[in-house]
């Protein structure tokens, strides 16, 4: 098959969406089909044009706050509408309205939602507006959609009458690395709780920060993130920061495997959730797990982690003490996180759904 896909910033890029188009894409190659990914310049630098076979594609954007995204993905449809694509992936829900362009020239289209876009706090009311327009889009215009939550499939069901195809999010293996590169921000492992996740309102690190406050440990926080457009949320939580507060932006690649193969604690306190890589990447190298208790952060954690209720600065700090002061816990719930996450979210079983799902609408659509 020839797939195309848009409606991320770019490969690779170390977030929700992006993580899911190279994972899967990257699979989909290993598996002789031909993946060409629509991508942002300032996101992807515009001398890399093939990235574990897939073939990148640079076209251009309005890079602001409200129309980087939604001016890229349209130019990105007509690109795969004149494309030889058998299927387009389209990314987001709010590029959902594309989807109906590509089929104008019979080449089918499936959309994937990530998240309930029109419930992050980033947007303002008339962006808001729109997102929420885009559930009707997202289940109406292309041939198939899917969610990476069970919540979301249900809800776009409810919504519309129309079936949604769960397919979540997954894991590779991985190999945990032993401190180094995080030596430099005074970290040895074990000694410090992590949030890794993008600094805006809805994923909660304000919460974390003040809790964390409220604490008597030794242990350090780290505050592994960053907003892609420098907003007021973020430059206050970095104002925050001290020898026991740490933030040392976007971390991926090595440092970010450093992060997550030595922190005594991982904690996503997120309000709104699709469902969070980040939070199946702690699991996936055997951390002990702190969530928020929506439905999206209990579908991945199951039995394996710990929750705190939502938006409770009081209830997470008395979890987060206590989890402190019981080390043995912590240490049981580590290999619980991992084989929950190895056994229910990998890569190349949710790769099958993707490829059964774009054979179905092609031989029977």
């Amino acid at each position: 098959m020839k797939i195309a896909m848009f409606g991320i910033k770019g490969i690779p890029v170390p977030a929700g969406a992006e993580v899911v188009a190279e994972e899967v894409g990257s699979r989909l190659v290993q598996r002789g089909h031909q993946v060409t990914v629509y991508v942002r310049s300032h996101y992807t630098p515009r001398t890399l044009t093939e990235y574990k076979g897939m073939r990148l594609v640079h076209l251009p954007s309005i890079p602001t706050k409200n129309l980087d995204a939604i001016t890229h993905s349209f130019l990105s449809a007509l690109a795969a509408m004149l494309s030889d694509a058998d299927v387009v992936h389209i990314h987001s829900t709010g590029n959902s309205i594309f989807a109906f362009l590509p089929r104008l020239r019979g080449i089918k289209t499936v959309v994937q939602s990530h998240g309930l876009d029109w419930q992050r706090a980033k947007w303002g009311r008339f962006a808001k507006w729109y997102l929420r327009l885009t559930d009707y889009s997202t289940v109406h215009f292309p041939n198939a959609a899917t969610a990476v939550s069970r919540k979301m499939a249900d809800y776009y069901q409810r919504l519309s009458g129309r079936e949604v195809v769960y397919i979540p999010n997954g894991v590779a293996d991985v190999e945990r690395a032993a401190p180094d590169l995080i030596r430099r921000y005074g970290l040895e492992g074990d000694d410090y709780l992590l949030f890794a996740a993008r600094l805006v309102p809805e994923k909660g690190a304000h919460y974390l920060i003040e809790a964390y406050r409220r604490l008597g440990t030794s242990k350090k926080l780290v505050i592994a993130g960053d907003d892609d457009y420098g907003a007021s949320y973020s430059q206050g939580l970095k104002a925050q920061a001290s020898d026991r507060i740490i933030f040392p932006g976007f971390a991926q690649g090595a440092l970010l495997q450093e992060f997550l193969s030595n922190a005594y604690l991982y904690v996503l306190p997120s309000e709104i959730e699709g469902l969070s890589t980040g939070l199946l990447e702690a699991m996936n190298y055997g951390n002990c797990v702190l969530t928020s208790d929506i439905e999206e952060n209990l579908e991945v954690v199951g039995e394996a982690g710990l929750t705190f209720q939502s938006r409770s600065v009081d209830d997470l700090a008395a979890k987060l003490q206590s989890l402190i002061q019981n080390e043995e816990l912590v240490r049981s719930r580590r290999l619980l996180s991992r084989e929950r996450a190895r056994a229910l979210f990998d890569w190349e079983t949710i790769t099958d759904r993707v490829e059964k799902l774009y054979r179905d609408i092609i031989f029977t659509n």
